[in-house]
């Protein structure tokens, strides 16, 4: 547009520059190019790298001449003595942390899949599978899921989940012997019935003393069912 004549000074509007959209010449497009490439580059890095992580773990889990997982180079010591033919999991079906129950859900839901045996230990049960978890990795402050395969410790949810996602856990569960189909049919596959004590009540009624704390069951009046729980402890 002309501007108008006469000795008036009119403002003139000057295009802004520092826009980060803007361009001023072919060579800034080249340089941007550039740092997209290699902020690309640096992600697929990191994909690749978690990946060798994850395969160098699993060759130090893989299986030895004789068919069974060798022990873990991290650290061998955690084990569970009698598990080499199933899957042990530790979790909570309480709701009172979200994540974790999720977490918890989304575990079961992958490993049920693939229809081995599976030995459910639910803390919300029975407060003596806390303390035996404790004892087993020798720390207190835990994070549930926390699952065992083969007798080895293989992690929490997220390891279970990235195994999951690049196809290994598949191969490492398909080692264990395919779960005997039907349930228990004396306590339908809840691994737990009513203390035959104090049918759940947890208080028990004598002359002599009065009520007194029922000794026979946990903290939920609950017992280890004999024919299905009692047999993979």
């Amino acid at each position: 547009m002309w501007l108008p004549w006469g000795n008036k000074k009119m403002p003139l509007r000057i295009h802004d520059t520092s826009s980060p959209f803007s361009c001023s010449s072919f060579k800034d497009i080249q340089h941007l190019c550039t740092q997209d490439s290699s902020a690309s580059s640096k992600r697929n890095a990191n994909v690749f790298h978690r990946v060798r992580i994850v395969n160098s773990l699993l060759r130090s889990w893989g299986p030895s001449r004789t068919g069974k997982i060798t022990d873990s180079v991290s650290d061998p010591s955690i084990s569970i003595p009698g598990a080499e033919k199933r899957v042990v999991v530790y979790f909570t079906s309480l709701r009172v942390v979200r994540s974790t129950f999720e977490d918890c859900k989304t575990v079961r839901s992958i490993l049920h899949g693939f229809r081995v045996s599976i030995d459910e230990r639910n803390l919300s049960m029975d407060s003596r599978f806390l303390n035996e978890l404790r004892g087993i990795l020798g720390q207190s402050n835990l994070t549930l899921p926390r699952v065992f395969i083969g007798g080895r410790y293989m992690g929490g949810a997220e390891e279970i989940k990235q195994l999951h996602e690049i196809g290994e856990l598949k191969k490492i569960v398909e080692r264990l012997p395919a779960a005997e189909p039907g349930t228990c049919v004396v306590c339908s596959g809840y691994r737990f019935l009513l203390c035959n004590e104090c049918n759940g009540s947890r208080k028990l009624y004598t002359q002599k003393s009065g009520f007194k704390t029922c000794t026979a069951c946990n903290e939920n009046g609950l017992i280890r069912c004999p024919s299905c729980s009692c047999a993979q402890l």
